[in-house]
């Protein structure tokens, strides 16, 4: 049968290599997948060894935003992971290279890389290049910005236009310091990804090369037996943690980090992040909180210089193991940095003396929210609730202009079982600071947010309210207490109050009941666990 589709005995007889892709028509993130991997398995042979390619899901974040399609985002994390494991098994290949591009493909990827445990490795496609509007460059988060200025009044509907014309000006994931890019240089730290070669933007022709790269080096990883659990360690997995915090990272590396050390049989929890955080200073100034896109890290010298930053001040794991063979500290020192670049602070002048993620807890959020202070300065908040009992009512609310300043937004039933999917809301959060409210209004949600959210944002709400947590039992105009220094997320209200709401609580009746949502919400975990299926 492997003849049938022009095998030959020279081919069957090296070692057969699965190159996992995630390539789709709907995006440009994974767009450019089908070149990408015609080089990896160039260098597949031309290292002796016989790739076979095959193919899996992607859902868009961006596309989906703010729909009922973006349920789909988190369920099809679980999906890629589950489909690449199935091929590797069912044919029983000898090594893996899994390519990834947008938000949910780069965790997938790992978490299936780290079940198979076979000598393997994740290369990302890289970022779009930024679009120009107006004379300055633009991301799509400009875009969804632009809808709350739009609905302010702010904005006209042919400039609106303009910049959806322009904002994404070909192949590659989104440019800023989002979920995809967050991930991307999470996995070079952890070490399964090589080390700069995620950072090269999607259209560059250095990326060319490096996924030639990829597939040489993943028949060294064979020759060498090295396989994914000696990568992903737990020092390893701090590693990754201190790349996101020190590069103002998406919330939702929270999840993934948590999924990938599950799948790794790595102890890793929610309190681990805080923790961490703590120690690492904010240096990479990346949008959405700073100014600059991934593109632009790259010219300053990329994911090698912010690693050698961090093994400058003793905060790096420098002898953790990588794909390439070395280590990470080994690869921090082959650092070169662009003279004059403003990307990359030096340790002497941090934009912030702690990373970008905080886990608050409190009467709230027993198990724990996750909250991004990169690129705004409020570290605490006293309002009064609007509750909201799915994402489109509060969206409808903030373009009438019924949120005001002071108000605390809070978003319930849209977590991992709830939604089910556990949505992001940068429709919402977004419009919200298009409205000009960022810096006086804060929001919660039991569900989770785009990497290009910005603002006092706590998200992954733990227990979830479809679960019976706390979030469930909160009303319009219960006071909301933010308190970051502190860790805490409160409501002014007595546990005896919490109680006796939730005592009357009816769980909702499920969105769906067949199909791949209703399996995902029955055997889902909590948001705090890294929402993965079991």
């Amino acid at each position: 049968m492997l003849k049938a589709v022009g095998f030959t005995d020279d081919d069957l007889s090296r070692p057969l290599v699965g190159v996992a892709n995630t390539w789709i028509e709907v995006m440009p993130c994974n767009y450019h997948l089908r070149r990408l991997s015609e080089k990896v398995k160039a260098g597949i042979r031309a290292a002796g060894g016989t790739p076979i390619e095959y193919n899996t899901i992607a859902v868009s974040d961006g596309i989906a935003m703010g729909t009922e399609g973006m349920k789909a985002s988190l369920i099809s994390r679980e999906v890629i992971a589950d489909s690449i494991e199935l091929v590797a098994r069912g044919h029983l290949f000898d090594a893996v290279v899994a390519l990834s591009g947008c938000d949910k493909t780069i965790p997938g990827t790992v978490m299936a890389l780290a079940r198979l445990n076979l000598p393997s490795l994740m290369l990302y496609g890289g970022s779009i290049m930024p679009g120009k509007f107006q004379g300055h460059d633009v991301t799509i988060q400009d875009v969804f910005e632009a809808v709350g200025k739009h609905a302010a009044g702010k904005m006209t509907e042919a400039e609106l236009r303009d910049l959806e014309n322009h904002a994404c000006p070909g192949a590659g994931a989104c440019g800023g310091q989002f979920t995809a890019n967050t991930m991307a240089i999470a996995f070079e730290f952890l070490g399964i990804s090589p080390m700069g070669f995620n950072g090269v933007p999607a259209m560059d022709p250095r990326k060319d090369e490096v996924a030639f790269r990829c597939g040489q080096l993943v028949m060294e990883l064979l020759r060498k037996d090295l396989h994914p659990r000696q990568i992903i360690t737990r020092k390893a997995l701090d590693n990754a943690i201190a790349a996101v915090a020190t590069t103002g990272g998406s919330t939702n590396a929270v999840l993934h980090l948590l999924a990938v050390a599950r799948e790794a049989g790595v102890r890793l929890t929610i309190d681990d992040f805080d923790k961490i955080n703590r120690k690492i200073p904010l240096l990479a100034d990346l949008k959405p909180g700073g100014r600059f896109m991934a593109a632009d890290l790259y010219a300053a010298g990329g994911t090698t210089l912010v690693a050698k930053r961090l093994l400058d001040a003793g905060l790096l794991h420098a002898d953790q193991l990588a794909v390439t063979g070395r280590t990470i500290g080994e690869e921090a020192r082959q650092a070169s940095e662009t003279p004059g670049q403003h990307v990359v602070r030096p340790l002497s002048n941090p934009i912030k003396p702690a990373g970008g993620l905080v886990i608050l807890k409190g009467n709230v959020a027993p198990e724990g929210c996750v909250v991004k202070v990169a690129g705004h300065s409020m570290t605490s908040f006293r309002g009064p609730a609007r509750v909201f009992d799915r994402e489109e009512d509060a969206f409808a609310a903030v373009k009438a202009g019924q949120i005001k300043a002071g108000d605390v937004v809070v978003i319930r039933y849209e977590g991992p079982a709830g939604g089910p999917g556990m949505r992001e809301m940068l429709g919402v959060t977004a419009a919200i600071v298009g409205a000009g409210l960022g810096e006086s209004v804060a929001l919660l949600t039991d569900g989770r947010f785009s990497g290009a959210t910005h603002g006092l944002m706590a998200g992954h709400v733990a227990p979830e309210a479809a679960k019976k947590g706390p979030i469930a039992a909160l009303k319009t105009g219960d006071i909301i207490v933010f308190d970051v220094p502190a860790r805490t997320l409160n409501v002014k209200l007595t546990q005896k109050e919490i109680k006796t709401r939730l005592s009357k609580w009816k769980p909702p009746v499920p969105r769906y009941t067949t199909g791949v949502m209703a399996k995902y919400a029955r055997h889902v975990s909590s948001a705090s666990e890294g929402a993965v299926t079991s």
